[in-house]
């Protein structure tokens, strides 16, 4: 049984991660080349919020229940891209500062590289 439940978890996650647009977008977004697009994908949460008040306003009315799993998609939605800003943006610091730590340390290579020709030693490509 346990099993059976893991393999169906498992397809689902896989089903949900590859096909649903929001989590193809901050697949996207999490790439270091795409994290400044954080921010601005932000303000994709402002569509799904309208729907879930059109939706809750509409349940107000007398509208079919079902809509209830409408209001959890849209809302559930808005807060992946609400929380994906200020995450998009720590892990944009956290990039840049380890490219920063990658140059000053091939910096450092190349001046010890440079202080050993300095001394006398020719390079090689000048024998």
């Amino acid at each position: 049984m346990i099993r059976l439940i893991w393999t169906l978890s498992a397809h689902t996650r896989y089903y949900l991660r590859r096909y649903m647009p929001t989590n193809r977008l901050l697949d996207e977004i999490r790439r270091r080349r795409n994290l400044k697009w954080g921010i601005p994908a932000m303000l994709l949460a402002v569509p799904y919020l309208l729907i879930a008040s059109i939706c809750t306003n509409a349940l107000d009315q007398g509208a079919p229940g079902w809509l209830h799993l409408v209001v959890l998609w849209s809302v559930w939605n808005a807060m992946k891209l609400i929380i994906m800003g200020p995450v998009s943006l720590l892990l944009l610091v956290r990039a840049r500062i380890a490219e920063a730590v990658a140059r000053r340390g091939g910096r450092r290579d190349s001046d010890a590289g440079e202080s050993v020709n300095h001394a006398g030693a020719e390079p090689l490509l000048h024998r």
